[in-house]
């Protein structure tokens, strides 16, 4: 089945700032890529996907969410859960997300996409360490968040973190559901849902 496409102004471009290779005449400014872009992810853009994570998790875990091949098999199969961040054309923050038919995440969730389901399994949300302590986090996640309120049939969002990344969750609207099944290692998990609520509502406000 082909990728869906979908017309969201969570995936338009934006500005947050003037590019300094930007001039002032119309001609120039044609050739400038956006300063800021939020977009979903494609296979192309797996090996800056797999850098940013590898940086940010082994460092800190010794494990990343998920593997190359598994990147690559998320962003082949449904790119449209998935959303970077790119400034002047260079990722800078990103989420992966994957399809999940059942109450709560199970251990195949981790490398498992369910087509057509009602609730996405966000498997990871990473920043550059160059971008990290601006608040890219929780843009991203409020854009990414948004944006799956157009996306039709959706109702909840679902992931697993540790302990300590609870409140920033909570911050964003997650409701913690408990300990999860879900166990990479000796590592264990907090379960956190998002309920998908108000479409029709986020549909008339949003030019969904």
């Amino acid at each position: 089945m082909a990728p869906q496409v979908v017309s969201s102004p969570f995936l338009k471009p934006f500005f947050l700032k003037t590019p300094l290779s930007v001039a002032s005449s119309r001609r120039q400014r044609r050739h400038t890529l956006p300063a800021s872009e939020f977009r979903n992810l494609t296979p192309q853009d797996a090996i800056s996907v797999f850098e940013i994570e590898r940086e940010a998790f082994i460092s800190v875990s010794g494990e990343c969410p998920l593997t190359l091949d598994e990147v690559l098999s998320f962003l082949g199969q449904c790119p449209e859960l998935s959303m970077g961040w790119f400034e002047e054309g260079q990722l800078v923050a990103f989420i992966i997300g994957s399809g999940w038919d059942k109450e709560k995440l199970e251990q195949e969730a981790l490398n498992t996409h369910v087509p057509d389901s009602p609730t996405v399994h966000i498997h990871v949300l990473s920043v550059h360490r160059h971008c990290r302590q601006q608040g890219k986090g929780s843009i991203v996640l409020w854009r990414y968040l948004q944006y799956l309120r157009c996306l039709p049939g959706l109702r909840r969002a679902l992931l697993v973190c540790e302990e300590f990344l609870v409140p920033f969750y909570q911050k964003a609207g997650f409701k913690e559901k408990g300990p999860s099944a879900v166990t990479v290692g000796a590592m264990t998990f907090t379960e956190m849902e998002y309920q998908l609520g108000g479409l029709a509502y986020a549909r008339r406000n949003s030019g969904c």
